[in-house]
């Protein structure tokens, strides 16, 4: 029994050398990929940032190391959507989508996407603060009802102020109330996203 234990169990030093010996079947291409998409992700970052021109950077590359360039540069922009929660992320967006415009060919098919994420942000925006607001009033009052019921229970007096809005448990809970309308936002955001990775 002991025996068989040994057999399945692999040493530290057995899988250090499993992947020791991947990485040396690795074929050119292999390793050109993975040396080119980071710099991908570096030159997104600073992109990003508004450090450089995406168009001129990636020109700097042949044809071949371009493409895995851009798949790098693509990953982490399209990462970067999300819903415009504040001023910073809808900057990123913006660049973001930007970003991604200049590196397809379908300029048609990109445009109609984007068009998509700008209506969602605009519902976010709009319908969707409302939704908050509604949302976030409704649980406060409840968290509300609910102290008041439990002081009473308690036998505190009457009157006293509650500040609900500080107590823990209600930001807890607001957290994961504005998690699950975020939610809704967010599926949409990554339905958008596998649409982009989809158009050439």
């Amino acid at each position: 029994m002991e025996e068989k234990g040994k057999g399945e169990l692999k040493s530290a030093f057995d899988v250090a050398m499993e992947r020791a010996a991947k990485l040396g079947a690795e074929s050119p291409e292999e390793i050109r990929k993975r040396d080119l998409m980071p710099q991908g992700e570096r030159l997104a970052a600073r992109y990003l940032k508004g450090q450089c021109n995406l168009v001129v950077e990636l020109s700097k590359y042949g044809d071949e190391e371009r493409g895995y360039v851009a798949k790098g540069v693509k990953g982490v922009l399209l990462r970067n959507l999300d819903v415009p929660k504040n001023d910073v992320v809808k900057r990123t967006n913006r660049r973001a989508m930007e970003g991604i415009k200049s590196l397809k060919q379908d300029k048609g098919g990109i445009e109609n996407v984007h068009s998509k994420l700008r209506r969602l942000f605009k519902h976010y925006e709009e319908e969707g603060a409302e939704q908050r607001r509604q949302a976030y009033e409704a649980l406060k009052q409840d968290f509300y009802t609910n102290l008041q019921q439990l002081a009473q229970q308690r036998g505190v007096p009457a009157g006293i102020s509650i500040d609900v809005e500080h107590h823990p448990q209600f930001q807890e809970q607001w957290q994961l109330t504005l998690a699950k309308l975020d939610s809704q936002y967010r599926t949409l955001v990554e339905e958008y996203k596998r649409e982009i990775e989809s158009i050439p």
